[in-house]
């Protein structure tokens, strides 16, 4: 039986023959690289590290065969923006969801909280208070707030990058794991406060925040700085003046942009999602131009005059 995929912007049914559907679960340097290879393969949806799409990128490129489509949705150095104006406790509520929840294995999960130096220290205490708060363990008990991370190699990651923070930063908070977590791929999550966003050169995929202070007149060069990163997936920015919220929309350079809520969890159909530069190609995950990206248009163009019509110009065309 077919499946029938809806496009309600042309009202609209497309059925798709089963065969075309196919699961191939398996390592990327031997599926994905042979998928990726195959003069066959005519379009690509990928999400995953911003290495991997480039290596994705130049396998399509040095094939002979038909230029491929490649919509890639990578990850990001997203950031958190809180002004002075920040209702602390829902502040503090969202940063936890955004860096923790999934144990920060998140795409548009937030790396970095920029927090105005008048109220930091007072955000930073409840931020504290709150990670000590944190369970980590089974995700499969309602207890958990936190689970494992992924692999044995993502952990030996985050234990490197923590190690250089314990050297280069301040570490302002770190959850505890109990005997629960004694065998798995648990790391406690923790926040550390640095001195520039500059510090960090890669996303660090997993329950790690860095906390930036920033007064009040460099709130242009925080923008700036954000941008420099050449991420651009997610932003959260919590405020309650509308013109700085305005102010900062219009200069980050991000794809999907969150004010006064978490900014995790877009649902594909509701809320398109991706990003632009190192985050992604476009188009977006849920958008009214995803579907039409893999399509070809062909055209036809008719001269009525030669068929003893009017003197006019008919063009068809067909997605």
């Amino acid at each position: 039986m077919p499946y029938r995929l809806a496009t309600p912007q042309e009202n609209t049914v497309l059925h798709l023959p089963e065969p075309l559907l196919q699961f191939l679960p398996g390592d990327g340097h031997t599926v994905g690289a042979a998928l990726t290879g195959d003069p066959r393969v005519s379009g690509v949806a990928f999400t995953g590290s911003t290495e991997t799409a480039w290596a994705i990128n130049r396998a399509l490129a040095a094939r002979q065969a038909p230029i491929a489509t490649l919509i890639a949705e990578t990850g990001g150095q997203n950031a958190m923006l809180a002004d002075s104006s920040a209702l602390p406790e829902q502040l503090v509520k969202d940063v936890l969801a955004s860096a923790f929840d999934s144990a920060g294995q998140r795409c548009s999960a937030a790396r970095v909280l920029f927090v105005q130096d008048d109220v930091a220290d007072k955000v930073i205490k409840m931020l504290s208070g709150a990670m000590a708060e944190l369970k980590v363990g089974n995700p499969c008990l309602l207890s958990t707030d936190v689970g494992p991370v992924i692999d044995a190699d993502a952990l030996a990651l985050l234990k490197a990058h923590a190690e250089r923070m314990d050297r280069e930063a301040t570490l302002l908070a770190q959850a505890t794991l109990d005997g629960s977590c004694a065998h798995g791929h648990f790391f406690a999550p923790r926040a550390y406060e640095i001195s520039s966003i500059d510090l960090l050169k890669r996303e660090v995929f997993g329950p790690i925040l860095h906390v930036v202070r920033w007064k009040s007149q460099q709130l242009d060069q925080v923008i700036a700085d954000i941008n420099a990163t050449g991420y651009g997936l997610t932003l959260g920015i919590h405020s309650r003046i509308d013109t700085t919220v305005e102010r900062i929309r219009r200069g980050i350079h991000a794809g999907n942009c969150y004010v006064n809520r978490n900014q995790i969890g877009a649902v594909v159909g509701v809320q398109p999602f991706g990003g632009e530069g190192l985050s992604g190609t476009g188009p977006k995950a849920g958008g009214p131009h995803y579907l039409a990206r893999f399509a070809t248009e062909r055209v036809l163009t008719i001269n009525t005059t030669a068929a003893g019509g009017n003197a006019s110009l008919l063009t068809l065309s067909d997605g």
